[in-house]
């Protein structure tokens, strides 16, 4: 019934929905590609739902549509909000390359910190260059993931040589022109089929935060985990976005939209990213016990490989370029952003 909706309505949208009474009950669809236990949703979607809730009094709510079950793939969540099937989507940009340019920039190669403060600079890069670009919907928050690691089946990577030959599975196309710059090979691959293809050699292995790892239950598949950590910069992040659409957000009385705008934005934003990070101890414990050996890249091993990363960068700038943006120039805010998140990170963790 999912697919048949969302095909009778990509063409012809939705119309936009009628003004929502003063006290009217209002209930968000929220969707998203997960399954209904993982992380996303228990430890993100569920509390921010619950506190609006809360906030409203329980005139609003919200149901959820875990695993795509509002039909199509999880590359079309976007046209899921934008045109009213979904309230509310949580998905990845990059799942549609080409379509927001200016925020792939939080995906170059080690470009964040890691997931709290990086993501409060992804709500800054949206609100200073890339309003534009998600104008038919309403960005609600931007998030980075904990640091992005490595997992295969072949062999420990400890050095960039270590690459050669893998055929590993990333998220985005930047992670994707990242792994081929080390010397692996790029595999495209959804995420619900990533357990099987790798148990049955498709791919060798994948780069994915742990977090993910437990979840889909990859360490009991594959072999090797090899991690970047701090201070070394992180390998990798995927941009994630929680966007509504705009119109049913238009339709909400005043002091509706008020509790919206009072749990959206930076803040939310910085909350979505350190709950990925505060999910790394308990998925790298899942990870040993399962008897999986976890090796650290040294870090003049980790200059290597960033040297070599570097072309993504530059390929990316030259591609904004070509589009009309001003490469240099965003990739130049995202550093200074960054740079100045890790000053505020470093002064929190000399206060706690």
């Amino acid at each position: 019934m999912g697919v048949m909706i969302l095909a009778a309505c990509t063409e012809d949208r939705l119309p936009k929905p009628s003004p929502i009474g003063e006290n009217e009950r209002v209930v968000l669809r929220v969707a998203h590609f997960w399954p209904a236990t993982a992380m996303s949703q228990k430890k993100v979607l569920e509390p921010w739902c619950a506190t609006i809730t809360e906030q409203s009094g329980g005139q609003m709510t919200c149901q959820f549509y875990p695993a795509m079950q509002l039909g199509g793939t999880p590359a079309q969540l976007m046209d899921l909000a934008q045109d009213g099937i979904a309230d509310i989507v949580f998905t990845l940009p990059g799942y549609t390359p080409g379509r927001f340019p200016i925020m792939e920039v939080m995906e170059l190669p080690f470009m964040t910190i890691d997931g709290e403060y990086s993501s409060r600079v992804a709500w800054q890069i949206y609100q200073e260059f890339a309003q534009e670009e998600f104008a038919m919907v309403k960005p609600l928050a931007f998030n980075v993931h904990d640091r992005g690691q490595i997992l295969n089946n072949r062999r420990p990577i400890t050095k960039i040589e270590d690459f050669k030959g893998l055929k590993l599975r990333a998220p985005t196309r930047l992670t994707n022109k990242m792994v081929e710059a080390l010397g692996a090979t790029p595999v495209s691959i959804p995420m619900p089929a990533l357990t099987d293809a790798t148990s049955k050699g498709v791919v060798d292995g994948v780069v994915l935060p742990w977090e993910v790892i437990p979840t889909l239950k990859l360490q009991e598949v594959a072999r090797y985990a090899s991690e970047i950590n701090a201070p070394d910069p992180v390998l990798y992040s995927a941009l994630f976005t929680i966007s509504m659409n705009k119109y049913k957000y238009e339709a909400l009385p005043p002091k509706l939209k008020k509790i919206i705008d009072d749990n959206t934005g930076a803040n939310f934003s910085q909350q979505l990213g350190r709950t990925w990070d505060e999910q790394i101890t308990t998925a790298r414990q899942k990870i040993e016990d399962n008897g999986n050996p976890i090796n650290q890249i040294a870090s003049d091993e980790v200059a290597r490989i960033q040297e070599a990363a570097k072309q993504v960068e530059a390929d990316w700038i030259a591609e904004m370029n070509a589009k009309g943006y001003d490469g240099q120039a965003i990739v130049n805010r995202a550093k200074e952003l960054i740079a100045e998140a890790k000053q505020a990170k470093d002064a929190a963790a000399t206060t706690n």
